[in-house]
């Protein structure tokens, strides 16, 4: 009877034809490590699940968090058909051929599909619409992934019909739990007394992702000396599997918040040279280029504001310019607005003058709107004087009316201060020439 050992062992090495990510992909939920906020026992999505129905979800996060894992567990444990496919390579016949499946099955077995549609984010409108109503019926449970914030790249009306959840990067208990796990576990791995020398260069060079950090485990364990099943994978081993390539540049690692900040500080601080080298850096390692160009516009306005006011118009043109090209040639709109914002007069004033208002809206409460600056669309409101005694600006010498503006504890605030930078500092002494009582001690 040698069929079902010849079998077993055909299995076996099927299995290891596949990476050790992928043969060490959980199987169930109480095998997934991390995610406590969603998959705790005492978490809704956790008692959604259980009670066998869940709304369709956004899973935003960053590569490796165990997006792809989740959605096909959660079809596991709903026991439901789970169909699968990535933005990148399907268009809007496969998702028509999907809806037309599940509508079959919800019509003959009263049974929902589970959609799993990766980088979601890469679908157009076209595309995300043809989700919508299938969606909205029941039809299907969609469940898409996204390493890019969804407010901003999925569409309003399939957002709506979504709940979002955001998956944050393995916690690095996490990721050891991850590795310890797959030596115990792997079919491969388990048969060798396996110590890990070097786990923290592992967890470096692994950026995060659970998957790159087991793949690469994988790789130092290739190369590792193997002597009576014993196994050293110190950290000189794993920067040889490592093979020289550059920290993982995944969209919420360190790496990628210590660039962008280097790249917001360099425009900042007024070095063209250095923020187009870090602007290079991000591109070179993959970065969104539209991911740039809107910290860019944030930045016109928090960095620049009314020092050099055509900043956000410029920024503002570049994001809209990059999303309509795409690569490669929208790095050279990123590298001209890039030059520019770091090449003028700075400015936070603006970006001062709101959260100033904002601290003392929450230190003295919602003030009352001063009676002459108040609508009065009727008789009784009239009577009550609103708006008796306001002054109309454009009736008077170049177009200014000293008048109280503010409530009338707030009446001597000052919140917007501009700086002596560019075109603030005409600003400045325009508004020291109307308000002199205000604004004598700028």
């Amino acid at each position: 009877m040698p069929i079902a050992p010849d079998l077993f062992e055909h299995q076996s090495q099927n299995l290891l034809q596949k990476p050790l990510a992928e043969r060490c992909r959980p199987q169930s939920l109480k095998e997934i490590v991390g995610h406590h906020k969603y998959l705790s026992e005492d978490a809704a999505l956790r008692k959604q699940i259980e009670a066998g129905q869940i709304p369709s979800l956004i899973l935003w996060g960053p590569p490796g968090v165990g997006k792809t894992t989740l959605a096909r567990v959660i079809a596991k444990e709903l026991k439901i058909t789970l169909n699968e496919i990535s933005a990148v390579s399907a268009g809007v016949k496969d998702v028509k051929e999907i809806i037309v499946r599940a509508r079959n099955s919800f019509s003959m077995y009263g049974k929902a599909t589970l959609a799993f549609i990766d980088e979601i984010h890469r679908f157009n409108k076209t595309q995300q619409d043809a989700l919508l109503h299938a969606t909205e019926q029941g039809v299907i449970t969609l469940i898409g992934a996204t390493t890019e914030n969804p407010s901003f790249e999925v569409n309003a009306a399939l957002l709506s019909r979504c709940t979002v959840l955001k998956l944050e990067m393995l916690e690095k208990d996490d990721l050891v739990k991850v590795v310890e796990n797959a030596l115990k576990q792997d079919i491969l791995l388990k048969n060798y007394n396996v110590k890990i020398e070097g786990m923290d260069a592992l967890l470096m060079y692994g950026g995060g992702d659970a998957r790159k950090t087991l793949n690469l485990l994988e790789s130092a364990f290739v190369m590792a000396e193997k002597e009576n099943k014993k196994v050293r994978i110190t950290a000189e081993i794993i920067e040889k599997a490592a093979a020289g390539k550059t920290l993982a540049y995944d969209k919420k690692s360190d790496y990628h918040y210590d660039t962008i900040s280097a790249f917001i500080k360099s425009v900042r601080g007024s070095d063209p040279d250095a923020a187009v080298y870090w602007l290079a850096r991000m591109l070179d390692a993959g970065e969104e280029p539209t991911f740039i160009a809107r910290r860019l516009v944030i930045l016109s306005s928090e960095d620049i504001g009314n020092a050099e006011p055509y900043a956000l118009s410029l920024a503002n043109a570049g994001f809209e310019a990059v999303k309509n090209i795409g690569m490669p040639e929208a790095r050279i709109v990123l590298a001209q607005v890039t030059t520019y914002l770091a090449s003028v007069p700075k400015s936070n004033a603006a970006y001062l003058a709101i959260d100033t208002a904002l601290a003392e809206i929450k230190k003295s409460g919602v003030q009352p709107v001063p009676l002459h600056l108040r609508n009065a669309p009727t008789k009784l409101m009239k009577d009550l004087d609103y708006g008796s005694g306001y002054k109309y600006a454009h009736d008077h010498p170049n177009h200014f009316a000293d008048q109280q503006y503010l409530p009338d504890k707030l009446k001597k605030r000052v919140f917007y201060n501009p700086s002596e930078m560019g075109r603030e500092k005409k600003i400045k002494e325009f508004l020291k020439r109307l308000w002199p009582g205000k604004r004598s001690n700028d």
